[in-house]
């Protein structure tokens, strides 16, 4: 995410991926990923695949002013896994109301309320079902999402309104990808073209010998990226060429 107001670079590798997205929505949204960009991010790169993962009741913060007013956190999740977000820690006996805020991209702000005093939940322009509570909302207010896919790349906000102030869980979750990749050869094998198709965010290609070697990037419509890489050999004597894929979801020799 190109932000011109950055003051680093952090996490260049993991917020290569930009978001192509038209209308205020887009503005938006760029601009909530840009803010919380430049933030101290806490980062925790191990995906979360269970429930058991976020703390249960007993776990819980006895005195909220224990816990941090705000946490933010870069979360990196699989295609096809499952994923829990957690609320912050904070008791539930303390608990006045819990809302859930979802902006992914190109979508309108999803919202999902609790209010404790009425066992009731309230849901705004929420439309896809595998985001979900992870439980009963009265029990435990994490989010749950069953299949992580592409489209569920975005911000999720815990905000949690207790009689001794707000507590804030803010992740941007980044879906990852694992590329397709691939290798071809020209008859007198002088000129070589690795290209690796649809992961996210963009794999990072080397070769081996070194060569003449020219690399772009071309983004997708759904955030994945592919990128392809060709090197000419002049040197007859290269009789063996290795491409070399590195990814955050595993690398590959090809």
């Amino acid at each position: 995410m190109l932000c011109p107001w950055r003051t680093s670079d952090l996490g260049l590798l993991l917020l290569f991926t930009v978001f192509s997205v038209a209308g205020s929505e887009a503005r938006d949204y760029t601009m909530a990923v840009c803010m919380l960009e430049n933030e101290k991010i806490q980062e925790l790169h191990s995906p979360r695949t269970s429930a058991n993962s976020c703390m249960d009741g007993k776990q819980m913060t006895e005195n909220n002013s224990s816990a941090l007013t705000e946490v933010n956190i870069l979360e990196s999740v699989p295609t096809g896994t499952k994923a829990v977000l957690c609320c912050p820690p904070v008791l539930l006996a303390k608990v006045m109301l819990m809302t859930w805020k979802i902006t992914l991209r190109g979508q309108s702000l999803c919202t999902r309320a609790h209010k404790k005093e009425t066992n009731k939940t309230i849901d705004t322009n929420c439309t896809d079902g595998r985001i979900t509570w992870a439980s009963r909302p009265d029990l435990s207010p994490d989010l749950q999402i069953n299949e992580v896919a592409v489209t569920h790349d975005g911000i999720y906000i815990c905000e949690t309104a207790t009689f001794n102030g707000n507590f804030y869980n803010v992740y941007q979750l980044q879906v990852l990808v694992p590329p397709e990749a691939n290798i071809f050869f020209s008859e007198n094998k002088t000129l070589v073209v690795c290209e690796t198709a649809a992961g996210k965010p963009a794999a990072q290609i080397s070769w081996t010998p070194e060569g003449h070697c020219v690399t772009k990037d071309e983004e997708n419509s759904d955030g994945t990226v592919m990128v392809r890489s060709t090197c000419s050999y002049s040197d007859s004597n290269v009789s063996t060429v290795t491409c070399l894929v590195s990814h955050l979801t595993g690398n590959r020799s090809l």
